[in-house]
């Protein structure tokens, strides 16, 4: 009897140590997987901020422009004033004459 219960405690010992490998070998997958999402998410925080950064210069570069075609427009309509009085006149020295 006691060598059956000799036999029974040493095969448990043995299942015990086999699962103890098991979940040590878990608890490395497990490690390099978490090592490899820190990573990924440390990536993605960086390409964030460069996205962030370059939205901000973008849009610098957008008012940027739409400041310089309201400048063009406005500057386009005080020539198109000038150019329709400059006919005008010319008709009316036309005439004139």
């Amino acid at each position: 009897d006691a060598n059956r219960q000799i036999s029974e405690y040493k095969f448990k010992l043995s299942k015990a140590e086999q699962d103890i490998t098991t979940l040590e070998q878990n608890i490395g997958r497990l490690e390099g997987q978490v090592s490899r999402y820190k990573n990924a998410a440390e990536n993605a925080e960086k390409v964030e901020d460069e996205l962030k950064a370059e939205k901000r210069k973008l849009q610098r570069e957008l008012r940027t422009a739409l400041d310089k075609i309201e400048e063009m427009e406005m500057t386009n309509s005080h020539l198109m004033k000038r150019l329709e009085k400059m006919k005008a006149n010319r008709t009316a020295l036309l005439s004139q004459q």
